[in-house]
């Protein structure tokens, strides 16, 4: 008994002195073990005191964000290659958020989602860190949208225009042409001082490969930077991707520039986040998606706006694209994202299919902020261009069923071939505002109905030259001014006057 009280004596002593003597605080450690692990999450038990969201590392450095906190167990999405992580690993707690090194160096650069260069062209110069999850401005910090973001497409500056600071969706089947409009909208932000974002998310490398070539060919790498989380890599990082690509904006945005970015495509975003969802044992919700998932994009998509001057004055315009299937429109993800939005563009595949390129059906594609943005002249010409090609569209449908058709009624039908032929557009070659005024005002004026269908795109190029000629034209355009009788029929004059020389019509 004396000797157990002694030991017990000696165990006191020895509290006593750790108790007045404690270690340093960077030589703590909280290490957990991992429990399981299947397909980019990991269980691990034995961090008890870590937070949500907060990074940890594994064996090779790979870095994993917490994200599930339950009792016995924490569940970890992973941001690496995990094929040599097997139970029984360390894991070290970081006490840090998932970050990305934000720098004007990334420009004309290819990174992944966690700020690492993909392109060989060695490191980047970080000026500061930026936490990937960050809270949206708030309502007093945000300024009225007023300034247009040009994509270059006529068939979208017409009918659906966007704005510095709105969110516009791009929406349709497969294989209609979504990624494309996208493309043709960098391209037009060349030396227009607005920098692009390419966010890839689950793509094939072949995909993107093929973009950054296109991109390369039209000088508009230059302005942009390509974020890519592969098809091949985990969906940690497919998840990560597109909140990292706006942090990266948001630097830009809040030191006073204007700033593109591209969700290619938030469908296969949502699959990672319903993927990752199912196997840490979330409960599925309707099409087993889980039921947040609402909320992970109206999140991403708030922090797109524009600023007031006094918190930089920058904007951030986003375009989200989502893949419809048999052009649903209903189904649970693109309603989603189109009740969070300011717009949307539906690329219809009847309209590809017809031959008709950018697919855009304009009866169903809105724009809800983009409108106020507009040139006042191309305001002045939009109005008539929706009418005159709704009612072609419904003619159209009906003439199908008579074989003899009045004179007024052929007259429209003539006009609304030659507005749709207006409309078609190569991809890759984004057209000036000015020039589409001009082409849309010789083509609503009846300039154009004596001239062959298979000769419109050359007209149009010549009602190019004429507008880049008339100096006084283009700056009363650009300057925000409206076209009166006069200014209108003098240039309509001067179009059918060199369209009769030209084509000898």
């Amino acid at each position: 008994m004396p000797m157990l009280k002694e030991q017990l004596s000696l165990f006191d002593e020895a509290i006593e002195l750790t108790v007045a003597e404690p270690l340093e605080a960077h030589d703590l450690e909280e290490i957990g073990t991992v429990i399981a692990l299947d397909r980019g999450i990991a269980m691990v038990r034995g961090l008890s005191a870590v937070k949500n969201q907060e990074l940890v590392q594994f064996p090779g450095g790979v870095m994993g964000m917490v994200y599930n906190l339950d009792p016995h167990y924490v569940g970890i999405i992973l941001l690496g290659g995990f094929e040599h992580i097997k139970a029984g690993d360390c894991v070290k707690r970081t006490f840090m958020v998932a970050d990305i090194p934000v720098s004007d160096s990334f420009l004309g650069r290819v990174i992944n989602p966690l700020g690492n260069p993909l392109d060989e062209k060695g490191p980047v110069d970080a000026q500061r860190r930026l936490p990937i999850e960050r809270e949206a401005p708030p309502i007093m910090h945000r300024a009225p949208i007023h300034d247009p973001l040009q994509t270059g497409i006529k068939a979208i500056d017409s009918v659906v225009p966007i704005g510095k600071g709105q969110r516009e969706l791009i929406l349709g089947d497969r294989q209609t042409g979504k990624t494309t409009i996208a493309i043709d909208t960098i391209i037009n932000q060349r030396d227009k001082n607005v920098i692009c974002i390419y966010c890839s998310i689950g793509q094939q490398i072949s995909s993107v490969t093929k973009i950054i070539e296109i991109l390369k060919r039209y000088n508009a790498l230059k302005h942009t930077i390509i974020m890519v989380a592969g098809a091949e890599d985990p969906p940690g990082l497919a998840y990560i991707a597109p909140y990292a690509a706006t942090s990266l904006g948001e630097f830009f945005m809040e030191s006073g520039r204007d700033v593109l970015i591209v969700y290619d495509d938030l469908t296969k975003h949502a699959r990672s986040y319903r993927e990752l969802s199912l196997l840490l044992e979330r409960p599925p919700g309707r099409e087993a998606y889980p039921g947040d998932i609402f909320y992970i994009h109206s999140r991403l998509l708030e922090r797109s706006t524009h600023l007031k001057e006094k918190y930089g004055g920058g904007s951030l315009t986003a375009l989200p694209i989502i893949e419809t299937q048999a052009e649903n429109l209903s189904a649970y993800i693109p309603t989603n994202l189109i009740s969070i939005t300011d717009g949307q563009i539906y690329l219809s595949p009847k309209i590809f299919q017809m031959g008709n390129f950018p697919a855009v059906n304009i009866g169903t594609s809105v724009s809800r902020v983009g409108g106020k943005t507009q040139l006042p002249a191309y305001r002045q010409i939009t109005g008539m261009l929706k009418l005159s090609y709704s009612q072609f569209e419904e003619l159209e449908i009906f003439s199908g069923f008579s074989a003899k058709l009045d004179e007024d009624t052929l007259k429209t039908l003539e006009k609304g071939k030659r507005i749709r032929k207006a409309l078609n557009q190569p991809k890759y070659s984004p057209i000036d505002v000015t020039e589409q005024i001009g082409i849309f005002l010789a083509v609503l004026n009846g300039v154009l109905d004596s001239v062959d269908l298979d000769k419109i795109e050359e007209s149009e190029q010549i009602i190019g030259k004429i507008v880049w000629e008339n100096e006084a034209f283009r700056t009363l355009l650009m300057n925000r001014g409206t076209l009166d009788n006069d200014t209108k029929n003098g240039f309509l004059q001067m179009v059918e006057d060199r369209l009769k020389k030209e084509l000898g019509f």
